[in-house]
């Protein structure tokens, strides 16, 4: 089964990272950023018609901080907090598979600040070329995700850099919370619309996971606001990178135990964040894999809108979410993970596209010559 259903008990680890998150100003502090504006929250009335469910929002971070993906809210606040800390960093270090580290080096440029972004063998050249335009020195190693996590921390430490990284391990968890703590914004943006006060309006979120940091954050949130009155959520990854999935069968933080030869590139992380570990087991309903052509599917039914459906581009990563919801909804042998979250045709559905084309080849042949049919 490429799914796992949990039992969540809604409560929230009374811990650093808990007191981290609690204090978060990220909202506040991300309105100081010169190019800084609401993502927009669609509704997709024409997909939610054809899918036989109550509503489907979008939040549409393609366009956030033009960095075409979301990672700059947890980047910017975290590197924020560090300056104010420790005025003389002039390096900030991070490994990434793509849109963390273009979000590191953007954060550290308009702080007139130094980078240095260690990337996996599999990252492609126009991922690479990205962070490059931010000012970031990028180094390319022959290493999976989790080596070069490892690699960029021992550089720190040996250069004294500043290491920003978006996962945590033993001994490592402030920083890898103020970036969960700069997540934030984009659930406090949706307080006036669909985060209402008493309830969500809302039913059912279906959320992307890499190394946990981002679903994590979105976890807190809704405990935090709405306790056990909170949407449930499901966690969606590739198939061939699933440590969420594999760490729940196993019922500890383990390595994923695929190829990691996937499509969505921003998704294809290693062992859990350990931080982010603590809160995703205590509130996420279920866990679930995607094929790459789950997430290609997803894309042209955002790109190909359905009616008035407004067209939304979204990479591999970004339409993961939808990818999840659609397998859920078209693969019979999802039936019982629909049973457990109560996804039904009133069902209200939140989804996240947490990035844009930001790998232009990749995007273009996958909609090239297709149209989706509606």
């Amino acid at each position: 089964m490429d799914f796992f259903l949990n039992y969540p008990t809604n409560k929230l680890p009374d811990n650093s990272t808990q007191k981290i998150l609690s204090k978060s100003n990220s909202l506040k502090f991300h309105k100081t950023i010169s190019n800084y504006s609401f993502s927009e929250l669609y509704e997709l009335n024409g997909l939610s018609k054809k899918l036989n469910l109550g509503k489907i929002y979008v939040k549409d971070e393609s366009t956030r901080f033009d960095l075409k993906a979301f990672k700059g809210l947890g980047a910017s606040y975290a590197i924020n907090e560090i300056l104010k800390d420790n005025p003389s960093v002039s390096v900030f270090c991070t490994a990434t598979d793509g849109n963390h580290g273009k979000a590191v080096a953007w954060s550290a440029s308009i702080n007139k600040k130094k980078s240095v972004v260690y990337v996996p063998r599999y990252t492609s050249k126009e991922r690479i070329d990205s962070i490059s335009k931010f000012g970031g020195k990028v180094i390319q190693l022959n290493l999976n995700y989790d080596q070069t996590c490892k690699y960029a921390n021992k550089q720190s430490s040996l250069n004294n850099w500043a290491l920003v990284q978006d996962t945590s391990w033993e001994g490592y968890e402030k920083i890898p919370a103020l970036i969960m703590a700069g997540y934030l914004t984009h659930f406090q943006e949706m307080e006036e619309k669909i985060n209402l006060i008493e309830k969500a309006k809302v039913d059912v979120i279906f959320l992307q996971s890499g190394v946990g940091s981002w679903p994590a954050s979105c976890i807190w949130y809704y405990i935090n606001r709405y306790k056990k009155k909170k949407p449930k959520i499901v966690l969606v990854e590739p198939n061939e990178s699933s440590g969420v999935l594999n760490s729940f069968r196993n019922r500890s933080r383990v390595s994923p135990n695929g190829n990691f030869q996937t499509i969505m590139a921003g998704l294809n992380c290693g062992i859990p964040s350990k931080n982010a570990w603590e809160i995703i087991k205590n509130g996420c309903d279920a866990s679930m894999s995607i094929m790459d052509e789950h997430s290609k599917n997803a894309m042209r039914a955002l790109f190909y809108p359905i009616k008035d459906d407004p067209k939304i581009i979204s990479g591999e990563s970004g339409a993961a979410g939808l990818g999840g919801l659609l397998r859920c909804i078209n693969d019979i042998e999802f039936s019982e993970l629909i049973h457990h979250v109560g996804l039904n045709s009133e069902s209200r559905v939140l989804l996240f596209n947490t990035e844009g084309d930001t790998d232009k080849s990749s995007f273009d042949s996958i909609i090239k010559n297709y149209s989706f049919k509606n």
